[in-house]
């Protein structure tokens, strides 16, 4: 596959979990609105759109095929382990836009920025520790 095709497949790909997580968050949010809200509801979101991600580049960008329960528990370990790098990012990201501007929109924008930034390095990471060369196609 190509270095542009990759690149747009994997931009595609991010979008799809970006949105999955925002509208998990939201979700959250219209459910329940009391102490600890927006972390509760970032936790969701964070959950959804990790799986949405890891099944989309696992099959999709890395072609990885476990080879058994066992090799797909160490793999989704750590896709997620080298998630938590960029996870913080993410959380500070759209945590600091919420206190600094304090409107939905600002937290939103914070999010996505977040998101992104984190996704560039993600793939990087994956890349190199995750996921191995014979995987990449």
């Amino acid at each position: 596959m190509s270095s542009l095709k990759l690149a747009v497949r994997y931009t595609v790909f991010a979008i799809a979990a970006t949105l999955i997580n925002l509208l998990t968050q939201e979700l959250s949010l219209s459910f329940y609105q009391g102490a600890f809200a927006l972390i509760i509801a970032m936790f969701a979101g964070t959950a959804t759109g990790l799986v949405t991600k890891y099944v989309l580049d696992k099959l999709y960008i890395f072609k990885h095929v476990s080879s058994s329960p066992r090799d797909a528990i160490k793999n989704f370990s750590g896709y997620t382990l080298t998630g938590i790098l960029t996870t913080v990012l993410f959380w500070l990201s759209e945590l600091g836009f919420d206190a600094f501007f304090g409107t939905d929109s600002a937290r939103i924008i914070g999010a996505i920025l977040g998101l992104a930034s984190g996704y560039v390095i993600k793939y990087q990471l994956d890349k190199r520790f995750v996921f191995t060369p014979r995987d990449i196609a």
